[in-house]
């Protein structure tokens, strides 16, 4: 009896991510990277609209939010991006190794707790119910510190780990050299 074995529902699964971890992963992390660096745009954008050109806040938008006020508000847009954040986060994971997947890590921990701030928001726009009383959905951190500048901060304690990471990622030492199954790695310098 011949038996023709079908791939595994997980086989495209699998295949994807060691695609995504091996000869891709440098690929990925560069387009992970802009996704990342156009969020900073708005932000940095947003920030400079209210300290330097003195704009109140409502009407700092940043670049997108001028020709679409509706996204500055759409929490859906907010905990989108920090879903597809974590999401990267997660799956460019293991083609890191040592002293960077230390660092992936670490940017990965503090975006689930931003993710899971964005689905407390998410959650009191759609029921209508904020915490604490406020006029508008409220993420745990803002009670204590103002949404622009909780957003920044949330941003760089991810960003930065997330560079350290890739630069260390792309200047292994040996060890980590020899561990690694993606040509991120620069080549040595003689």
């Amino acid at each position: 009896m011949t038996s023709t074995a079908q791939p595994r529902p997980d086989g495209r699964y699998r295949r994807t991510m060691e695609a995504l971890n091996t000869g891709r992963h440098r690929l990925c992390l560069r387009l992970f990277l802009v996704i990342v660096l156009a969020h900073w745009a708005e932000h940095i954008v947003q920030a400079v609209q209210i300290y330097v050109m003195d704009w109140p806040v409502p009407e700092a938008r940043g670049l997108l939010g001028m020709p679409f006020p509706w996204l500055v508000t759409s929490e859906w847009l907010h905990y989108g991006y920090a879903f597809v954040m974590l999401v990267g986060l997660l799956l460019l994971l293991p083609g890191f190794t040592g002293r960077s997947k230390a660092w992936w890590i670490t940017a990965l921990l503090v975006q689930v707790w931003h993710h899971f701030e964005h689905l407390l928001l998410l959650t009191q726009a759609i029921s209508g119910v904020n915490i604490a009383g406020m006029d508008a959905p409220t993420s745990l951190i803002q009670l204590l510190i103002p949404r622009v500048e909780l957003h920044l901060l949330y941003n760089s304690v991810v960003f930065v780990p997330m560079v350290v990471a890739m630069y260390l990622h792309a200047r292994p030492n040996e060890r980590e050299r020899e561990a690694m199954r993606c040509d991120c790695a620069q080549e040595a310098r003689p």
